[in-house]
């Protein structure tokens, strides 16, 4: 199944839902944990980019990862959260928002316990997966956001057959 790494040292994730399974983010790259605000609709903007909205003064762009992976979107419910965090855009260091199901907790993950992306049996672009983990009796899969969003843009309308 891949590679696994071979760095030792632990990292901090913030676990997370997205349709029903369970993601991670590096920590570090997270700003804030937001409840629901207003959204301000951008036309034309690809259908994963759900919006605008305004943390603390500043203008933050509003990403919905589900669309974005070709995921089923779920309403939204009292558990939807945005993780506010800084991801490279254009060569820029860039606030973004996230929409995520529900937020379960900043853990520790072994670097050792990650492998790297299966070439076959994925549901979602191998390219945004930085690798699969395992935790509490489950898998992790372990997202690598640059490359989310450094991405072609265009990908996502193919995969709904915009």
């Amino acid at each position: 199944m891949g590679n696994v790494h071979t760095l030792s040292r632990p990292v901090e994730i913030l676990t997370l839902a997205l349709s029903g399974e369970a993601f991670a983010l590096e920590a570090t790259i997270v700003r804030e944990i937001l409840d629901l605000v207003p959204i301000t609709t951008v036309p034309n903007a690809p259908r994963y980019a759900t919006g605008l909205i305004n943390v603390r003064g500043k203008v933050v762009p509003l990403v919905d990862l589900r669309v974005r992976l070709g995921m089923t979107v779920e309403p939204r419910t009292i558990d939807t959260r945005i993780v506010v965090i800084e991801a490279t855009l254009d060569g820029e260091l860039t606030m973004v928002g996230l929409l995520a199901d529900k937020v379960y907790e900043v853990a520790e993950i072994n670097m050792q316990s990650i492998e790297s992306t299966p070439k076959v049996g994925m549901r979602w672009p191998p390219e945004f997966i930085r690798g699969i983990g395992r935790r509490n009796g489950g898998f992790l899969i372990i997202l690598d956001i640059d490359r989310v969003f450094a991405s072609e843009p265009a990908r996502e309308d193919r995969l709904h057959g915009s």
